[in-house]
């Protein structure tokens, strides 16, 4: 029998119903055709300020709960906006909280895009540098641009575009052959 995957998905948005939570959920519902299982994170907000002092155990417990998930995955998936060309404060200072750890270390990760064609490379640059940091190993075939504009978002805070649909099932396939791949060599859970 073989194990389905865990995949973390992370929004790097605080605003309620964003397009890149909805990229998320649309994920989610997608997954168990893939098939894999998601987790999608709600603790951004309630994250402290990064301070290296509070780096150390034990960890504030919001911090704690952010790296227990992160490890408790086999892989991540991030949709997060731009803003002033870069990433949002909120998101850089979750990662900011894994550079510390080890828990996303050799751990597959990708991101979708779901800006307008040609916004969003700020905060998709930004995100390879701290990704690089943590030792992530970024999956580039699941770092995708998948433009999602607030009108295609359904009443259930899903996107219904069989396209967007289909290339974020692909997204989350190759997260989860990765991860696989990670497992058969013994680095990594499933």
């Amino acid at each position: 029998m073989t194990t389905v995957p865990v995949i973390l998905l992370l929004s790097g948005s605080l605003r309620g119903g964003s397009t890149n939570e909805a990229v998320l959920r649309t994920a989610q519902a997608v997954a168990p055709s893939v098939p894999v299982r998601t987790v999608l994170y709600d603790g951004l907000a309630g994250l402290p300020h990064f301070n290296p002092d509070d780096d150390a155990d034990p960890l504030p417990a919001p911090v704690a709960g952010l790296r227990a998930a992160i490890e408790e995955a086999a892989g991540i998936l991030v949709c997060t906006p731009e803003y002033a060309g870069t990433l949002p404060g909120s998101f850089k200072n979750l990662l900011d909280w894994t550079v510390g750890g080890t828990e996303i270390c050799d751990k597959p990760v990708g991101w979708v895009n779901a800006a307008a064609p040609g916004r969003g490379r700020g905060a998709e640059a930004t995100l390879r540098t701290v990704l690089g940091y943590t030792g992530a190993d970024i999956v580039e075939g699941a770092c995708v641009q998948l433009p999602v504009g607030r009108g295609v978002v359904d009443g259930d805070g899903l996107v219904a575009d069989t396209e967007v649909r289909r290339q974020l099932g692909a997204v989350l396939g190759l997260l989860a052959d990765r991860a696989r791949e990670r497992a058969v060599d013994g680095s990594e859970r499933v």
